[in-house]
């Protein structure tokens, strides 16, 4: 089965540890199903056979609940500094830099508006190809400047989160972004603005613990890792065994967290309906 594997500096690397959106003809999900990546596509790059919902990004999700992919990106050129000149084995500078080239984004965040089922919407998604989606200064501010507009405009905000937590290159200025992102969440909330709060395959750390659960209504994808720390740092911390499926979103909505999870099929109707709901307002097909 060689021909399933990549080789990624000397190393071959089986094609099921990489979860992010497929680029080779054919793609094997973590349970071992082989799909053509078109038809994978087609399908939301959801698995038809096991459902495993393949790792994607801001493009992807803007393709999916934007009406016909039609949207203005906001604040699209907003991009990180290093103003701690944060070093440990690369500069931060560089880092950035090799991100930047690499993924073709400025940072870890889109943030855009348009039309979902015919009516206005502020969508932000983060993307974990860079930099692991971590959240530094940069993905702080342009949610921030996400909500003001939606604040500005009285329109409806969904947060898509897919994070591996702060980025540590920006240390304290990192940390910052929890609060700043939150204040602003709780001036949408004051202007009687509906936030819907989607969580992804990763969505930890710092995230978690911010906006990613204080949205008005809180879904996540189907066995999404939604935690604080992970399982593992966990399982060391304690020393004890962990409950299958630990920290995945059907345990995490079993016990409070989350209202409800959706399918990827589902999600741009789902979204928009509870969107109607909190306004009180007819609902829409």
């Amino acid at each position: 089965m060689a021909w399933f594997k990549r080789k990624e500096k000397g190393i071959n690397t089986p094609t099921e540890a990489k979860k992010d959106t497929p680029k080779g003809l054919w793609y094997k999900t973590p349970s071992g199903k082989i799909i053509n990546t078109e038809e994978l596509k087609q399908n939301l790059y959801v698995s038809p056979e096991d459902g495993y919902h393949v790792r994607i990004g801001s493009k992807e999700y803007f393709e999916m609940l934007f009406d016909d992919n039609q949207y203005k990106e906001l604040n699209p050129k907003v991009s990180a500094r290093d103003p701690l000149k944060f070093v440990d084995n690369k500069k931060y500078s560089e880092r950035l830099k090799d991100a930047q080239e690499k993924t073709n984004l400025k940072d870890a965040v889109r943030t855009a508006v348009g039309k979902s089922l015919n009516k206005d919407i502020v969508i932000a998604v983060m993307d974990f190809s860079f930099i692991g989606g971590s959240m530094g200064s940069v993905v702080g501010e342009k949610i921030a400047r996400a909500i003001d507009y939606s604040i500005q405009n009285n329109i409806p905000f969904l947060m898509v989160s897919k994070s591996g937590g702060a980025r540590m290159m920006e240390a304290s200025l990192s940390l910052m972004q929890l609060v700043k992102t939150s204040a602003k969440l709780a001036q949408l909330a004051e202007a009687k603005i509906p936030y819907i709060s989607l969580c992804t395959d990763p969505t930890t750390g710092g995230t978690t613990a911010s906006f990613a659960m204080l949205g008005d209504i809180n879904i996540a994808e189907p066995n999404a890792l939604i935690a604080f720390a992970g399982p593992r740092v966990v399982r060391d911390t304690t020393g004890k065994d962990l409950p299958e499926g630990f920290q995945r979103s059907e345990f995490v909505l079993e016990h409070g967290f989350l209202d409800f999870i959706s399918t990827r099929k589902e999600l741009k109707h789902k979204i928009n309906l509870y969107i109607d709901l909190i306004k009180n307002q007819p609902l829409r097909n």
